[in-house]
């Protein structure tokens, strides 16, 4: 397909179009195309690498730590309404790169045989049947969901026995 179009092109200085065109079996609008084409990415390159020139500037002037979210806000900032994509695009065919975070590494490691610390304040964790150690839940009308409340546990030798429920 490509030579037709050259053909045409470089034979439409002594026939028109149309004809050429008619004769080679070629539909006009798809060498009509063809020639714009050209023309127009021409421009899309020289638009892609002022892009490309603003979007160095923006990274290293971050020192090499925005990505393409970063230099994307940043250019709308500055009243550029380029799509991320295309920032996505002329980043990667440019090579240019953020600095990636390193992931997460625990440094310190608990000692399996270590025993456990004691209990200094005297914890009860023992039940003698289910549900005596646990207290009971209030709900409270929250804009149509209940608000559940833990309470302390309940009973009268415990000194704040049953605040909740009477104030």
């Amino acid at each position: 397909m490509s030579e037709l179009p050259r053909l045409i092109h470089a034979e439409k200085a002594n026939y028109p179009i149309a004809l050429l065109c008619r004769v080679l079996r070629v539909a006009r609008s798809s060498c009509y195309a063809w020639c714009e084409g050209k023309a127009a990415r021409r421009r899309r390159q020289a638009a892609d690498d002022a892009l490309a020139h603003e979007i160095t500037v923006l990274h290293l002037a971050s020192r090499r730590t925005y990505g393409v979210p970063c230099i994307h806000a940043e250019l709308r900032r500055l009243g550029r309404r380029v799509n991320r994509k295309r920032i996505a695009r002329v980043m990667r065919e440019r090579d240019i790169r953020d600095v990636t975070r390193r992931k997460h590494r625990s440094l310190t490691r608990p000692d399996k045989k270590a025993k456990p610390a004691p209990d200094l304040i005297g914890r009860d964790f023992h039940a003698d049947t289910p549900g005596t150690q646990t207290g009971r839940r209030h709900h409270l009308p929250a804009h149509r969901r209940g608000l559940a409340l833990p309470r302390l546990p309940a009973g009268p030798g415990h000194p704040r026995g049953s605040r909740l429920c009477h104030g």
